[in-house]
């Protein structure tokens, strides 16, 4: 079983990965699989278990909005190290859709993304195939403190 960054009561810890991606006819007989947005919106109906959506690059968040109250995790894709739309995707759920539940970064998360991943609102961080798990702990406290105000902490440093 493979393992992820989940922020629990604030801080980053190693948790056991019980999701898995699946595109399978029969995905609707798993627990705790993550379905491609356009899969969910064809059929999200009669799943046996918690579902996750999984939301490309290209994905409208809002087209998300309506399967909420069907989901227990949102992952976005990072297809590539620049691609910076993840980031974007993440703001708009937060502050715009208000998701509450686990948002996941997948795909190409690097160490160097992980404390702005954060920022952003995301709460649960799937590292690139080879990345330092343990190493990626450490990732999360370079700077002290933070100037601008995030999803995080919404306050800008002088107003604290």
């Amino acid at each position: 079983m493979s393992e992820v960054i989940r922020l629990i009561d604030g801080r980053p810890q190693i948790v056991a990965d019980d999701w898995s991606f699946d595109e399978a006819p029969d995905w609707r007989e798993q627990e705790n699989v993550i379905v491609p947005l356009a899969e969910l919106q064809a059929d999200a109906g009669g799943a046996r278990g918690p579902l996750g959506v999984l939301l490309a690059p290209d994905d409208d968040p809002a087209a998300a909005v309506p399967l909420f109250s069907r989901l227990a995790l949102i992952a976005v894709k990072f297809p590539k190290f620049t691609d910076g739309r993840g980031y974007s995707t993440a703001h708009l759920l937060r502050a715009r859709y208000h998701w509450r539940g686990e948002l996941r970064a997948v795909g190409e998360v690097l160490l160097d993304q992980l404390f702005y991943l954060r920022r952003v609102g995301f709460d649960s961080f799937a590292l690139r195939a080879g990345g330092d798990i343990n190493a990626a702990l450490r990732a999360f406290a370079p700077f002290s403190s933070s100037y601008q105000g995030a999803f995080d902490e919404p306050r800008p440093h002088f107003a604290r």
